[in-house]
């Protein structure tokens, strides 16, 4: 499993990410190809911002694009999501997509804290996000609430 920016050529493969069992808990439809098409341009017109802020990098096993992973930061935070193609859950694929964002967040970009959630109904994505690091913080409104924060070393200066 390697994290790669999305392409042109993706578009195929995000359409098919986002359809069936793979979008059952989120609040869209099935994809179509020039949703794909619309979704890949504003993923590389943001991977182009300076500084960078948004990451949307897609999840390839053997050159199978078979999920896409954001990042969206602040300063000294970030959300995280994923979603990965049906046929391919249950591998570990994406508890190894979050161990690396993560590692990205806290070890590139030297952010304090990622934030992520699921829907309560979905469980599989709670045992992902825990084992990747994460702690189960709250829940509301339907949501499970997840945090992970960076490891400070004792060279670190001391925050606020």
């Amino acid at each position: 499993m390697r994290l790669r920016e999305l392409t042109s050529d993706d578009a195929d493969a995000v359409r098919r990410v986002y359809s069936g069992a793979s979008i059952r808990y989120l609040e869209r439809t099935a994809m179509e190809p020039a949703d794909a098409l619309r979704y890949i341009e504003q993923a590389l017109c943001r991977a182009r911002d300076r500084p960078r802020v948004h990451y949307v990098l897609g999840i390839d096993v053997a050159g199978d694009l078979i999920g896409v992973i954001k990042l969206n930061s602040t300063t000294t935070r970030a959300g995280l999501s994923y979603i990965l193609r049906e046929d391919t859950w249950s591998h570990g694929y994406a508890t190894a997509a979050v161990a690396t964002v993560l590692a990205l967040a806290f070890d590139t970009l030297h952010l304090d804290s990622v934030a992520a959630k699921h829907r309560t109904a979905n469980h599989a994505s709670g045992r992902v996000l825990a084992k990747a690091g994460f702690a189960r913080i709250y829940e509301d409104e339907g949501f499970v609430h997840y945090a992970a924060r960076r490891k400070r070393s004792p060279t670190d200066p001391a925050t606020p």
